[in-house]
């Protein structure tokens, strides 16, 4: 039981936009003081005109994060909930991405959030309560061609969460992953978009094209699902007496986790193949 009284406060990343933005009103709209965090400042407007605090926030940037939890537990008192919703793709072939890129998809997808997780977690202890919840991928259970570090930092954050959730339960912390699946917003046209400039000269060129086809519809909002559904899925968690470990919401999320838990190795490849329309030699 937290010793601070008053309202309860969360901070949620990545919240410029899509499943951040979305989590960052639903939050405000429970009556929780909500800090809306992003590296882009100047996309946080709509945000502060709704009640949302807006915090500058560049996890790749430690005195960033410092200074920004810092600021929640002095102006509040307490931090109850933090949303891990910011991150990225950059998809290509793993023999073309460049190590460099690679790096930085683990520093903002993995480290940051968990140089954020570690900044939070003693005010989290010292209350006895709160709830981190970190925003995975269902990719966090599988993995496409052309994803390979996207998905590697998925899995990670996957296996950091496990760990982290058995390390914070004696201290009454809840920690919990959300996969969602198919959600429209800006992140599968970005990617394609990365896809295009990396596709001239590559041996993967088929495979690039066939992907970027796939990005091109989820980004045009073909049976995706809304961000709001990650959201409402945020206010259950918070308001759970006991939220489960993981959720798995979203555009095709539980059919293909299930179809990777039930398959082979070589019978799933055989069917992202397929779905993904890459011709088999």
């Amino acid at each position: 039981m937290s010793t601070t009284n008053g309202p309860k406060t969360a901070l949620v990343t990545g919240a410029s936009s899509g499943i951040g933005q979305a989590t960052a009103v639903k939050l405000q709209t429970l009556g929780y003081i909500v800090y809306g965090a992003a590296r882009r400042a100047d996309r946080l407007q709509t945000l502060a005109a709704s009640g949302v605090r807006p915090l500058p926030l560049d996890l790749t940037d430690d005195a960033q994060l410092t200074a920004g939890v810092e600021r929640i537990i002095d102006q509040s008192g307490r931090l109850d909930v933090l949303v891990n919703s910011a991150g990225y793709g950059s998809y290509g072939a793993i023999e073309d991405v460049p190590l460099d890129e690679a790096r930085r998809q683990f520093e903002v997808n993995l480290f940051g959030l968990a140089r954020l997780i570690q900044l939070a977690a003693p005010q989290l202890r010292r209350q006895h309560s709160g709830t981190i919840i970190n925003i995975s991928s269902m990719g966090g259970r599988f993995a496409m061609p052309l994803g390979g570090w996207y998905h590697a930092t998925k899995f990670a954050l996957e296996g950091l969460s496990d760990a982290l959730r058995m390390e914070l339960r004696p201290f009454g912390v809840d920690v919990v992953v959300i996969e969602p699946g198919g959600i429209s917003t800006e992140w599968a046209g970005i990617t394609a978009d990365h896809l295009d400039r990396v596709a001239a000269g590559s041996a993967y060129a088929r495979q690039i094209a066939a992907v970027t086809a796939l990005m091109r519809n989820q980004s045009a909002g073909q049976r995706q699902s809304s961000p709001s559904l990650i959201a409402d899925t945020v206010a259950r968690i918070v308001t759970a007496r006991r939220p489960r470990t993981r959720y798995a919401v979203g555009f095709m999320a539980k059919p293909v986790i299930a179809a990777r838990r039930l398959l082979p190795d070589r019978a799933f490849d055989r069917l992202i193949s397929a779905a993904l329309g890459i011709p088999r030699d």
